[in-house]
């Protein structure tokens, strides 16, 4: 059961959507039989809003997967946008690229392979929307450089921030995460609510998503 939705509340929510389109059903369906760390559906529709909200072209992700949320994101951009996805995890990366082409998205999404930290000082902004989903316990050494990277107004999306309710000490008992990226969540949900170049909403959704505004260049 979430810990952050009960499941009758969470069942009917994704009632209300239409079916999820078949290539992304599959990418889902072959993610979670692995128990790899995808996004969430709930989250998922929030970023492709996301794209079509602020009117993204440029898009960056942090953390690709196998590509789940980087087509779900892709799908909303103009023929024109771009989205650049780094992925530390080489096999996962290759898998990625092989469910891009699934999705007939190879020319809007390039999946870049590498430590996201280290590569995010080659990468030129600005960008619109950035979607954090990488490393929880680094989380909080990208944000300044993913700030920069925004333009004024843009928007940054970050995932797991209630960590299944973790984030609330005691609310899970015993815990079944990480303790060192529950600490590491919770100083970094701090440091976005007290940081003056954003504005952010904290929403439960999926698994938390914080959404941050830059307010100034």
């Amino acid at each position: 059961m979430s810990q952050i939705l009960h499941d009758p509340v969470d069942a009917y929510l994704g009632s209300l959507h239409p079916p999820i389109d078949h290539v992304l059903e599959a990418i889902g369906a072959e993610g979670r039989t692995q128990s790899l760390p995808l996004v969430q559906p709930a989250s998922a529709r929030l970023l492709r809003s996301l794209v079509i909200a602020t009117g993204a072209r440029h898009v960056l992700e942090i953390g690709t997967c196998i590509g789940y949320s980087a087509i779900w994101m892709a799908q909303a951009l103009p023929a024109d946008g771009m989205l650049i996805t780094l992925e530390s995890d080489a096999e996962r990366a290759a898998i990625a690229r092989g469910n891009i082409e699934r999705a007939g998205l190879a020319e809007r999404i390039s999946v870049i392979v590498g430590d996201a930290e280290r590569y995010l000082h080659k990468v030129a902004g600005p960008f619109d929307l950035v979607f954090q989903d990488s490393d929880k316990q680094r989380y909080e050494a990208m944000l300044d450089r993913l700030v920069a990277l925004l333009r004024p107004g843009g928007v940054l999306a970050t995932d797991n921030i209630l960590w299944n309710g973790e984030v609330v000490e005691g609310h899970v008992s015993p815990p079944q995460r990480d303790p060192a990226d529950t600490v590491a969540l919770r100083r970094y949900n701090a440091r976005l609510a007290s940081d003056s170049r954003l504005i952010t909403t904290f929403l439960p959704v999926g698994d938390g998503v914080a959404l941050s505004v830059k307010l100034h260049g």
